[in-house]
């Protein structure tokens, strides 16, 4: 065989290689796996994860670090931990989907959970059954669990419950066990509430309770003794949060009693116990203060400080007026309190529905912040009504505050905005940042100055002065305000990296570079050269107590370009200004984690081809290792080509960019069926590996691998006209691919949800360009959404027309024109396209009453429309077989009119409602 023949001959066998590789099917995506739960050791030599399938059980993997090796595997193992000398690991073993799937409800509830234990040295696995919850000591030695077992009931049960103190009722008990790994002896402790087991070896802080509540106790078990003892021995007392100190024998708990049935105004008391000394210690309230149960206690990582959680005194409870005898059936104000009036005032400060939600989420059981200095033994309190949301940094030395109160009424048409303050940890006292801002502000670590971005400018504040000065003003070769954004609402800025630790510095973010502000004179130096290659960097933040930079440290960044969408890792060293990029190549890196204690860094690689398997690495990255394999059936499919980035003309003439990947099996020259699928900006997921599931979004290589292109368009819209500005966008990109020679004209379709489907809905009320939409969730007239209310959040509507993503930019009295303009239902009438609407009864973002209207406008004038209705659904199907459901009909819908198959049945002739009546 000559040599050219032989090229020829593998030429074909590659060829035919490629064509033999199956089109992906529906059944096919259940088997993607996704790492869940994902934990680190410290010492950066175990990492423990969850691989859950989109249908099916997960497995609980254990890799070793340092031989680069899965050393166990724990069947249906969910919610991995690493104890800290990460000499366990341990997985939540649940039920399998089958036996969840074929019980009903009371049988599922009665399914029980167990706890698996992966030795990390010997990869030997120890399985407790029916195990409620657990904890384990950071040496590893003791382990703490309680049985999900329900109790037998005992005479004392059966008596009268009169002089019973019963606990609050999703306070449950459980038999508690504590298990000396090292020898398996155990001890149990029957009708267990709250408990802790220590990080070092001390012991067990528990609440016990009796059945009538009049023995209830808070106990210690001394792990060293093997010995128990009461603390706390009286009716009705409890537990509600309980905390080690991170290294001593000090314990933090929140102490309360059932003999206060009312749990919102039952008054919990913080205390201390030391287990070496047997000594309490009150952390005292300020005056007019108390802890509620739902009040959280936690340590600073030192331990210096304990964080926790109070409110003011409540006023006594209303007392309810019920019908008790009979002169109270004919009383008018009785009758009238079971009445279920609603008042809706002008003078509210919120609409009835948002002071309602607000209300049941967050306002009944709002709690603040405050500490405990351990060594002074003094309180700050941090937050109050004053000053109601704090950002807690358990390191930090200053904290930034807001409060939105002064402006609740204002987020019906204009947006959400606050006022801001700096808090000193030490003292509580408050220093006033800025007033009505619609961004967040920054914080320096010392709590002399701040920054902000507002009326186009970036701010730097003097706090101690209360001097601001707009530092951005002299940079003239930067942009610090949002340039793509098309919102009619002020420009937001693009953020802060940080500050250095003396707070002498200030890190922000001009689009493309980093800047530092030198916090004395204001005075901008650029750190990155991001600029002149049209990439943007960005400080990766690995540490979630992160305060601030020290002057010589080495930051990662990622870095990507705008012109190509690649992303990389890079690292800048802030002391000699050396920016070395550590990645390269046609990809999207991401740095995700580093190990506490050691250089050991996990990052993740994807492109439409790659699956974001997990990798390790050190700082210099020289040396990089595949850990987990989680889809190598990836390689098995027909997938699609390379994504392509696509140049064309926005509405305004603005270069835009879309993503296209063409089909599997594509040949040059061919014209193929395509399906947009857009929302905003799209052309940043070039390297996106597709999210395997099935939901409101089509499955991309479903399509790609079956014979369509997937096109993904950026969308900049024009304030006013958002309809229009979309659809001639939409119509310049399809265009676009036709001149490309790669979509045929006669095929292409649209796929959008929510403003998405908003937008196919409009479209195809101005072009004959598409021959086929699906469109979930769209808002089709405007005039009545904008007086509507977005049930989930209990917000009017208002604002997303005015100031939000609706972008009208006016109310509807002053441009009723606009309104009409940019409502598909209007112009029902000039529909040509076939399109299939979506929406699930209980949508809380767009009332599903807005696809109602335009099916019944469009079957008014007989055009090609069909509505799906899934019940019990919001505005994101949930349920799994919905999720199938859907997916499956899009498909059928885009493979008829796209692809000319036959149509299936409910698409030639609905699906008629048959119930039958029950046996």
């Amino acid at each position: 065989m000559t040599f050219a023949k032989s090229l020829l001959t593998a030429a074909l066998f590659s060829a035919s290689a490629l064509a033999a590789k199956p089109n992906l099917e529906f059944s096919d995506v259940f088997d993607f796996k996704y790492a869940q739960g994902r934990v680190l050791s410290e010492d950066g030599r175990f990492v423990a994860l969850s691989a859950k399938p989109y249908r099916g059980d997960s497995t609980g993997q254990v890799y070793d670090l340092k031989t680069n090796r899965l050393i166990a595997s724990v069947e249906r193992g969910t919610k991995a931990q690493l104890n800290r000398a990460a000499n366990w690991a341990a997985f939540t073993q649940v039920p399998s989907l089958l036996a969840s799937e074929t019980s009903d409800k009371k049988a599922r509830k009665e399914l029980k959970r167990a706890l698996v234990l992966v030795n990390t040295l010997t990869g030997e696995q120890r399985t407790f059954n029916a195990v409620k919850d657990y904890q384990l000591s950071d040496d590893g030695r003791w382990l703490a669990y309680r049985q999900d077992v329900k109790p037998e009931p005992s005479e004392q049960s059966k008596q009268s419950d009169d002089a019973k103190i019963p606990a609050d009722k999703k306070d449950k008990t459980y038999p508690l066990v504590i298990v000396d790994l090292n020898s398996d002896q155990q001890h149990q402790f029957e009708q267990v509430g709250r408990y802790a087991l220590s990080p070092a070896e001390y012991g067990v802080l528990m609440s016990q309770h009796s059945e009538d509540g009049a023995d209830n106790q808070i106990q210690y078990f001394d792990l060293a003794r093997a010995q128990a003892s009461v603390l706390i021995d009286e009716p009705g007392v409890t537990l509600s949060h309980v905390a080690w100190h991170p290294y001593s024998s000090l314990v933090a708990f929140t102490q309360g009693n059932y003999v206060n049935d009312d749990t919102r105004r039952r008054a919990y008391q913080v205390r201390l116990w030391d287990a070496k000394v047997d000594r309490f210690t009150e952390v005292a309230q300020p005056q007019g203060w108390y802890s509620a149960k739902s009040a959280a206690l936690s340590w600073s990582e030192q331990g210096e400080r304990l964080y926790f959680e109070n409110r003011p005194l409540l006023a006594p409870k209303p007392v309810e007026k019920k019908y008790q005898d009979q002169a109270s059936l004919t009383d008018l104000d009785t009758i009238m309190a079971q009445s279920g009036l609603k008042v809706w005032h002008n003078n509210d400060t919120q609409i009835k529905p948002r002071e309602i939600k607000t209300w049941e989420e967050t306002n009944r059981d709002r709690n603040y912040q405050a500490v405990y200095h351990l060594n002074s033994q003094r309180v700050a309190q941090l937050s109050d009504e004053t000053a109601r949301d704090l950002t807690l940094n358990r390191e930090a030395t200053f904290l930034l505050a807001s409060n939105d109160q002064p402006y609740l009424e204002q987020i019906m048409y204009k947006g959400f905005y606050a006022d801001y303050y700096a808090v000193q940890v030490a003292t509580g006292a408050r220093s006033f940042i800025v007033k009505e801002a619609p961004n967040r502000p920054t914080l320096s670590p010392t709590g002399k100055h701040a920054a902000y971005f507002m009326h186009d400018q970036l701010w730097l504040k003097d706090l101690h002065a209360q001097k601001e000065t707009a530092v951005s003003k002299a940079v003239h070769d930067a942009l610090f305000g949002d340039d793509r954004h098309d919102y009619p609402e002020p420009n937001p800025g693009y953020g802060f990296a940080g500050w250095q630790q003396d707070g002498g510095t200030l890190y922000a973010y001009s689009k493309f570079d980093i800047w530092a502000f030198d916090a004395k004179t204001g005075q901008g130096t650029r750190l990155t050269q991001g600029k002149e290659h049209q990439t943007q960097y960005r400080v990766i933040k690995l540490d979630k107590d992160f305060v601030g930079f020290t002057s010589d440290e080495q930051v990662y960044l990622s870095a990507h370009n705008l012109a190509n969408k690649q992303t990389h890792i890079a690292k800048l060293n802030l002391a000699t200004g050396k920016l070395t990029t550590l990645t390269s190549g046609e990809a999207k890196y991401s740095l995700i984690e580093k190990a506490k204690q050691a250089d050991t860094l996990l990052f993740t690689r994807q492109s439409y081809h790659e699956f974001p398997d997990l990798w390790q690495t050190d700082s210099t990255f020289d040396k990089r290792n595949k850990i987990t394999n989680l889809n190598p059936q990836l390689s098995t499919f027909a997938w699609g080509q390379k994504p392509e980035l696509v140049q064309y003309q926005g509405y305004n003439g603005e270069q835009l960019q879309g993503v296209l990947i063409k089909p599997a099996n594509y040949q040059p020259g061919q014209k193929v069926p395509v399906v947009f699928y857009f929302y905003r900006y799209m052309s940043q997921r070039m390297y996106d590996f597709p999210h395997m599931v099935l939901n409101h979004r089509p499955n991309l290589p479903m399509f790609t691998s079956n014979g369509y292109a997937i096109f993904l368009p950026d969308i900049r819209f024009e304030i006013g006209y958002p309809g229009r500005s979309s659809t001639q966008t939409l119509v310049n990109a399809a265009q676009k691919l036709i001149d490309l020679g790669v979509a045929d004209p006669d095929k292409i379709g649209l796929q959008g949800h929510s403003w998405a489907g908003y937008q196919s809905a409009f479209a195809v009320t101005q072009t004959d360009m598409f021959k086929a939409v699906v469109s979930g969730a769209p808002v089709s007239n405007m005039t009545s959404a904008y007086s509507g209310i977005r049930l989930k959040s209990g917000l009017a509507r208002q604002f997303q027309y005015e100031t939000g993503q609706s972008r009208i930019g006016k109310p509807l009295t002053e441009a009723p024109e606009l309104y009409i303009e940019n409502s598909p239902v209007f112009y029902a009438d000039k529909v040509k396209t076939p399109i299939l609407l979506m929406f699930g009864d209980k949508d809380g973002a767009v009332p599903w009453q807005e696809g109602i209207q335009y099916y019944l406008a469009l079957r008014r004038h007989n055009k090609d429309a069909i509505f799906l209705q899934y019940e019990g659904e919001p505005h994101h199907l949930k349920q799994f077989p919905n999720q199938v459901d859907y997916s499956i009909r899009m498909k059928d819908y885009f493979d008829h009119y796209l692809m000319g198959k036959p149509a299936a049945d409910w698409i030639k002739s609905g699906l008629p409602y048959r119930k039958e009546g029950s046996n």
